[in-house]
């Protein structure tokens, strides 16, 4: 099985992707962005685009990846990625479905004054990159085939990983972590992810 976490940039991918690791056993984090810094980092710069998505290897790696592992990997793999362009949803996300995958695919939904709210919190200016993607991010995901919504404005990050994880119909863990214990692994999943 594939758990797919989408949403706009600020919605809680990242959190909720890991939480969901850290309850599930048997689970793999797959980060789709790695093969856009690696497409990045092995091309010339004159040949770089805004967006990697915009780069059709992007999306054949990804595919590619997330299909070996449904294939070789017995656990449930965790892809969280903002992927609105519905052609783009469809060469990666579609055509796993198409070849067999069982990709249960989700939409984190909140306000926009909600996302700004946490795009400050982890350090991103007004008017930075993943604010201007905003209206973007909420359009595309309006799509239906963005389907399954969920509603992240008055929920944490645990609530929302036991929603996914009861509509994919898996068991989660206990978690006996203090609330300290809770901030401090939030923290440091955000710092793990500040991107230099």
């Amino acid at each position: 099985m594939i758990i797919w976490i989408n949403g706009a940039f600020g919605a809680g991918k990242t959190q909720t992707a890991h939480e969901l690791h850290r309850r599930l056993e048997n689970s793999y984090l797959y980060d789709p962005e790695n093969a856009g810094y690696f497409i990045r980092k092995n091309t010339p710069s004159s040949t770089h685009k805004s967006d990697f998505q915009q780069y059709p290897m992007w999306r054949d790696m990804n595919y590619a990846m997330l299909k070996h592992l449904d294939e070789d990997y017995g656990g449930i793999i965790i892809a969280p990625m903002t992927l609105v362009d519905p052609l783009y949803f469809d060469e990666i996300v579609g055509r796993l479905r198409d070849n067999g995958a069982d990709v249960h695919h989700y939409a984190l939904c909140a306000s926009e004054a909600t996302i700004k709210k946490r795009l400050r919190s982890r350090g991103e200016r007004p008017n930075c990159w993943a604010e201007q993607q905003l209206a973007r991010c909420v359009s595309g995901l309006a799509d239906a085939r963005f389907g399954h919504h969920v509603d992240t404005e008055h929920s944490s990050v645990s609530e929302i990983a036991e929603q996914i994880a009861e509509m994919s119909k898996l068991s989660l863990l206990p978690d006996h972590r203090s609330n300290i214990k809770k901030a401090y692994d939030r923290v440091l999943t955000q710092v793990k992810h500040i991107r230099f």
